[in-house]
């Protein structure tokens, strides 16, 4: 009679081996917190002071703190006057609404903090996306709700970009934040570059818009 064929034993992990992966999936955890908590949190402490903003940029970041630092009716640019009169700080407009918006903040944060320390920073300051309206809306959500005639260019803006969304004008066109051209007594506009964007939603809304 033909003797049964011995099985062969399954092997199982060597405790070596369990404690291979118990290093890694530790090391991945522990590189999660580091990059996705630690990091943004530290860049939060220090995004959160014009002061730093001004010490990696040093211009023209230096000269609107200066302005900032005025009194409120010497300030020359929209951003100082938020500053002087508001107590607004730097990241309080260079972030959007809501938690996503504070976290892209808090990416960028990071990278700044990384090129800060570094010493690899450009100078001057290079600001890679425009300031989008909800930047300006979370504070300011009451100019879109009025209907009256003196703020019909707000209460059409939405409708503007809904139908025309390459050519339409966002806060920032009108609303220079750092421009020194602009008029402190006409809510810091500039009469040329305000009144072409005047013409441009008027000529869309006559074609038919």
């Amino acid at each position: 009679m033909a003797k049964p064929r011995k099985t062969a034993k399954k092997t199982r992990p060597t405790m070596r081996s369990n404690r291979r992966i118990q290093i890694i999936a530790a090391s991945v955890v522990a590189a999660f917190i580091v990059f996705g908590l630690v990091i943004p949190l530290s860049a939060m402490q220090f995004e959160n002071h014009d002061s730093f903003c001004a010490s990696c940029h040093t211009e023209g970041e230096v000269t609107f703190l200066k302005r900032s630092l005025a009194a409120a009716s010497a300030t020359t640019d929209l951003a100082s006057f938020h500053a002087a009169k508001k107590a607004a700080r730097c990241i309080d407009c260079h972030t959007g609404p809501g938690i996503i918006g504070r976290y892209g903040g808090l990416m960028a944060g990071a990278s700044d903090l990384v090129s800060y320390f570094s010493g690899h920073y450009p100078q001057p300051a290079v600001q890679d996306t425009p300031l989008g309206d909800g930047n300006c809306t979370k504070c300011h959500a009451d100019v879109l709700t009025k209907t009256d005639f003196n703020n019909h260019f707000h209460a059409f803006l939405s409708k503007w970009q809904a139908l025309d969304p390459q050519n339409a004008a966002h806060c920032a066109d009108c609303h220079l934040s750092h421009d020194t051209t602009n008029d402190a007594g006409a809510v810091f506009l500039n009469q040329n570059a305000t009144t072409a964007i005047c013409q441009k939603c008027h000529q869309f809304a006559g074609a038919g818009g």
